[in-house]
C-alpha cells in the first residue's frame, strides 16, 4: 500500500471503528454463487452500476441492515457449448457461454465493484484444489543413529516429530473443507530476473481476522493462483516452494486490485479436488462441485452473521 497523509490515516481509523455496512462477494462461477444468492434471497440487478453491455452479473439484497452484493464475471459468449454435470450446470443450455474464470475477469469485476459499490470489505469466495498432506519441512533418520542419541536429543527429536505431525494436521485438506486464506501468491508468473521474480510471485496478505478465525474454527492456509485448472511440473514446483496449501484461478488477482484500491479482502476457499490425490483434477472437481458449493454457502453465511454489527477491527 502507498503512504497516507494525516487525513487518510484519520479516515482509515474512523472507518475501522464504524460498523460494517456493505459486503461484496467476488465469485468466479455461477454455480459457486447460486447457493449464497438463494440463501439470502438476493435479486439480480437489472440496471447494473458496473457498466453497460457487459456480461458481469450483480446480485443485491439486505441481511438485517447489512448490504450484501454478489458479483460474478458472467458468461463468455464465445464458447457457447452445452455441458452439465449432476445437479450443477456448468454451461448455460441456451448457448450463452461458459463461466469467465481466471485472473483477468476476476481483476476487472473486482475493480468495477469497488469503484461502483464502495464496499467496507471484499470476500472472494469459491472452490479450490488443495494438498491432502502438506508440511513445511521433511526429515529422515537412521534407526542406528537414533539409538546412539543422548536422551536430551531424543526428547528434542520427539518434539520435532510432534511439531511436524501438527503441521500436517493444520495444513492438510479434505474434500469439502473450507479454508480462511492467510495470504496469496501466483504460481504461473515465472520471471527469472532479480526482483521481477518476487513481483511474479506477488505475495500479499489477506485482511487479518483473528476473531472470525477463532469463532468459526476454520482451517487456514496460503493460496496460490494460476490461470490453469491442471498443474504443470513448473507450477507444482513453485506452489511447493511458496508453501501453499490451496490452488485456485482468481484469488491473487483479487488481492492485487484490493491492495491497489485499499479495500480489505478475505478469502473463503472450499476444496473440490486434491492436488496430491489419485483422481484426475477435472473429474474430481466436477464430481464434488455441488456438495462443496453447499459447504461454501454454509460457511459464508456464518461469516456474514459474524460480520453483522461489527467493525473491521472487531474481526
Amino acid at each position: 500500500m502507498g503512504p497516507h497523509g494525516d487525513g487518510d490515516i484519520e479516515k482509515i481509523e474512523s472507518e475501522s471503528r464504524r460498523p460494517i455496512s456493505t459486503v461484496v462477494f467476488v465469485i468466479a462461477m455461477q454455480a459457486e454463487a447460486q447457493p449464497l444468492v438463494n440463501k439470502f434471497g438476493l435479486s439480480e440487478t437489472s440496471d447494473s452500476p458496473l457498466g453497460k453491455g457487459l456480461p458481469w452479473v450483480l446480485y443485491h439484497g439486505l441481511h438485517k441492515d447489512l448490504r450484501i452484493y454478489v458479483v460474478c464475471p458472467g458468461k463468455d459468449a464465445a464458447s457457447g457449448i452445452c455441458c452439465s454435470t449432476g445437479a450443477v450446470s456448468i454451461v448455460c443450455i441456451n448457448g450463452a457461454g461458459i463461466d469467465s474464470v481466471g485472473t483477468v475477469p476476476a481483476s476487472l469485476i473486482t475493480f468495477a465493484s469497488i469503484q461502483a459499490l464502495q464496499p467496507d470489505i471484499l470476500i472472494n469466495a469459491g472452490t479450490c484444489g488443495a494438498f491432502k498432506v502438506r508440511s513445511s519441512f521433511t526429515f529422515s533418520f537412521s534407526l542406528s543413529v537414533l539409538v546412539r542419541m543422548p536422551c536430551l536429543i531424543i526428547f528434542e527429536f520427539a518434539s520435532l516429530i510432534a511439531d511436524w505431525l501438527n503441521n500436517i494436521q493444520v495444513k492438510g485438506a479434505n474434500i469439502g473443507d473450507v479454508f480462511l486464506v492467510s495470504d496469496v501468491v501466483f504460481h504461473d508468473r515465472r520471471i527469472p530476473i532479480p526482483m521481477f521474480d518476487l513481483y511474479g510471485v506477488g505475495l500479499r496478505q489477506a485482511f487479518s481476522t483473528p476473531n472470525l478465525l477463532k469463532e468459526l474454527n476454520l482451517k487456514i492456509g496460503r493460496l496460490s493462483t494460476g490461470d490453469s485448472l491442471d498443474m504443470s511440473t513448473q507450477d507444482e514446483s513453485l506452489i511447493i516452494a511458496n508453501d501453499a496449501t490451496l490452488k485456485d484461478m482468481e484469488g491473487a488477482a483479487v488481492a492485487y486490485v484490493a491492495e491497489l484500491l485499499k479495500v480489505p479482502v478475505i478469502f473463503l476457499k472450499a476444496v473440490t479436488d486434491l492436488i496430491d490425490g489419485d483422481k484426475p483434477t477435472a473429474e474430481e472437481f466436477l464430481q464434488n462441485l455441488a456438495v462443496v458449493t453447499s459447504a461454501l454457502e454454509e460457511t459464508a453465511t456464518k461469516v456474514i452473521n459474524f460480520i453483522h454489527g461489527k467493525t473491521l477491527s472487531d474481526l
